[in-house]
Formats: structure tokens, sequence, C-alpha cells
């Protein structure tokens, strides 16, 4: 589906078809009306017809169910927290600005706290192509909606590897912008202050061209940790075309004893190798794991108690046990934990700033491995922390990520692609897309569909 196969009209229609024809539940929570869809859509396409820009009209997107939708009701995978908003969240409205329409609200790891996709009284979001391995989450259905072609692209949110996860599983692009850098207003938080919105798409040149769409110029009053464009660091801007790119150091990184996935991340940095200018040596990643695991296994979880936690506390058998026991497990944190923690990632920060001097781009594995659904049923938190071992301390230290399908000859028709995360310091995010068109040497993102 493209704006190029005909109006936005049209382009609905479409979407609602490949929803039909798909028919596995799991992947969306609500969906719009298809009249109310149909006639925005018509407006679009009779605005075009007298001389209307409209950016990105003839484009269907679906909406993380924990981001607001004006008139559709807001569950964040909790049927006793829905809510219906009368405005829709800024980022939403950018898009519906800019002539896209929105075809429904999408499944998750209910509040946004996991990296599996079966945490949902909803169901267990099925993978788009590979029934027995996970969709990933917490952003599942919005992923598999895009990998599936139900959607051109669809918004999901990051905190802990939600935007780049769930595109690993599903073998598309997952673009997590610098934090702040889209407005999270009208986003039930998870961490409001490491909370990100994120875009998933088939191809890198339309999730870049949405994300550049959201991103604020000033910071948005209804979102206090909204940066805006003037807090990038110029100072962090780089050549893609000379970008010094460092790879997570293969033989001491941890792929959960899968030997085959060590062998397809040394493949995918073979193909790094071939496609770039110039690669540094490999880099010692143990100070970002460090940094990562401060995120459930220190204080700051304790922000997820600050969103929810009042309603966990009164709605416990409407809430998911492993979802209710992290966030009610956070509310007995003592206060002087957050100060030493903070301390603890500040001594990181400092740390892995010397890698920042050698190097532009780092370069890991979108997770050890891709779980299987028996798998993460028998150990769901042992699974979802290995799912987290790479992107866990990428908000926490102020970076923005890229994951990119990259199939290596390695890989079969049996499982997920081969999938890399690119990693920079805030405010490369232009550069970090720069540097992934040159990975892809011209070939589309996605393996299944272009």
């Amino acid at each position: 589906m493209s704006a190029a196969e005909g109006g936005a009209v049209d382009a609905v229609t479409r979407a609602f078809a490949a929803i039909e024809r798909d028919g596995r539940p799991g992947i969306w929570i609500t969906l719009a009306e298809r009249s109310v869809a149909l006639a925005a859509a018509a407006l679009v396409d009779d605005s075009v017809a007298a001389g209307q820009a409209f950016p990105l009209a003839g484009m269907t997107f679906a909406v993380k169910d924990n981001i607001d939708v004006a008139g559709v009701p807001t569950t964040a995978a909790c049927p006793a927290f829905a809510y219906t908003p009368q405005r829709s969240a800024a980022a939403v409205q950018v898009l519906v600005d800019l002539g896209a329409i929105v075809i429904g609200k999408t499944n998750l790891d209910q509040f946004a706290t996991g990296l599996v996709g079966t945490r949902s009284p909803y169901g267990a979001c099925p993978n788009a192509w590979w029934p027995s391995y996970i969709s990933g989450g917490s952003s599942s259905g919005s992923a598999v909606a895009v990998a599936a072609g139900h959607v051109d692209f669809a918004l999901g949110t990051d905190t802990a590897g939600s935007g780049r996860i769930p595109a690993a599983c599903n073998g598309i692009v997952g673009i997590k912008p610098t934090r702040g850098r889209v407005s999270a207003a009208g986003v039930v938080p998870a961490c409001r202050s490491l909370d990100c919105v994120t875009v998933f798409a088939r191809s890198i040149d339309l999730a870049a061209r949405v994300a550049s769409h959201l991103e604020t110029t000033t910071p948005d009053a209804d979102d206090p940790w909204s940066r805006g464009m003037s807090d990038r660091s110029a100072a962090a801007a780089f050549d893609a075309d000379t970008a010094r790119i460092g790879i997570a150091a293969v033989g001491v990184v941890d792929f959960d004893g899968d030997e085959r996935g060590a062998q397809r991340f040394a493949a995918a940095v073979e193909l790094v190798v071939e496609r770039s200018s110039s690669i540094v040596a490999e880099v010692d990643v143990a100070a970002f794991i460090r940094a990562g695991k401060l995120l459930y296994d220190g204080a700051f979880v304790a922000e997820r108690y600050d969103a929810v936690g009042e309603f966990v506390v009164a709605h416990r058998d409407d809430v998911d046990p492993i979802v209710g026991g992290i966030v009610l497990a956070a509310a007995s944190l003592p206060a002087w934990q957050v100060f030493r923690d903070r301390t603890e990632l500040r001594a990181l920060e400092l740390t892995t700033s010397a890698t920042w001097a050698t190097i532009d781009v780092l370069v890991v594995p979108s997770a050890p491995c891709i779980p299987t659904v028996d798998e993460v049923l028998a150990a769901p938190i042992e699974r979802n922390t290995m799912l987290g071992r790479f992107t866990n301390f990428v908000n926490l230290l102020d970076l923005c990520a890229l994951t990119l399908p990259l199939p290596t000859a390695l890989d079969d028709a049996l499982a997920p692609p081969t999938s890399i995360t690119l990693i920079a310091l805030a405010g490369c995010d232009e550069a970090l897309v720069s540097v992934a068109r040159r990975l892809l040497d011209g070939r589309p993102a996605n393996h299944r569909m272009t």
C-alpha cells in the first residue's frame, strides 16, 4: 500500500480489506469506524484535488493503544483502565493534519510493560510472518500491522526497547528518536522521563519521513520532557559518508547461548564493513549493558508506579499478573536509591563518553535472540530481560537508535531475519538514517514486502 497506488479513500479501503483478509486476533484492539475513516479520507482527497498540500495524503497508519486518538478508547491493554479522549495525542494530530488516516488502535504489552507481546488480555499478538516466534513488545500490534501490510506505518512507544524489539521480531524498520524530540503529550506514560514516541515502517525512507514530520521545533508545554530542536547538540552531528562505526565486540557479546544468533550477527557485521567507508575496532559494550540494568534492577522502575501504580492497587484483578507484580514491587523502593542510581548512571555516562569520542555510530544486535512464544511462556521474566540487553540503556544514556533488518546468507524463511540496531548520541537522528541507507545499499528494508 502507498499513496502512489491511489488516493486516501482507496488507501483506507485497502487497509480494511487487508485486515479482514488477515483475520488474526491479537493485532488490533479497536478499529476506527470505517465510515468515519472513509469520510476523513474523502476530505483529504478533495483538498488535494483543490490544490492543497498534504505531505502524507494517501497514507494509513496504526496507533499503539497507549496513545490517544480523539473519540477512540485508550485502553493501554487494560479494559478497566479505558477512557475516551476528546483530543488526539500531539504526534497523532500532526500526522492527521498532514493527511494520514488513522485505521485503529493496536495491541500491546499491558501498560507498555514488556518486550514480548504476550502480556495482554486481548490475547498474545501474533508475529507477522513466523507464527512460533513472539511479535515483540510492547508495541507489538503496531509492528505487526505494518509488517503484515495492514497499514503504511505505525506509531509505538519506547522506554526500554518497545520501538525496536518488535521491529526486529517482524523484519521491519523501527526508529526510536532522541528522547524528547517528539512530544509525548497524550501518551499513557510508562516512565515519563524516558518515554519516546516511535515509528515503524517497511522502508527506511518512509520511517524517516514520518519521524521528521513529528519532530518538535520548540518544547511542548503539554509534555514537560519534550525538548525541541534547539536542545539538540550540534557538536554531536557527523557526516554519514565518513561516519566512524563501532561494532559491539562479537567475541564478548552474550547471545544467550544462541550460537546461530552469534553467527548471524557476525555475518551482518561483514555486511556493515563491506558497505561502510570507515570502521573502527570492536567496542566493549560492558558499561552500556551495566547502565541498562538500572532500568529494571534499580530505582528507575519506580517511575512506572508513578504512572499507573494507584490504578494497579485499586484494580489488581484487572491487571496482568506479571505487569502488576513489576509495578507494585516498585512502590517499596526507598527514595535514597533513586539518588544512588542517578549517581551510578552519571558515572556510566562518563565512562561511555570515552567510546563516543572515537565512534559516531554503535552497531549492536537488536536482541541476543528472538525467542519462541513457548520459550517466553516458560520463562517470562528471564526471556524479557534477555530481550532488553541491547536496548535498555539507550534512553537512560540519552541516545537515539534505529533498528534495521539486515538479512544475511545465514537467514532462512523459518525465522525472523537478522536485525541490527544503530545507536548514536542525542540529536544525530538524521545522520543515523543516512548511515542506515548506506548499509541497505539500495536494498529494500523489508524482505517480505516492499
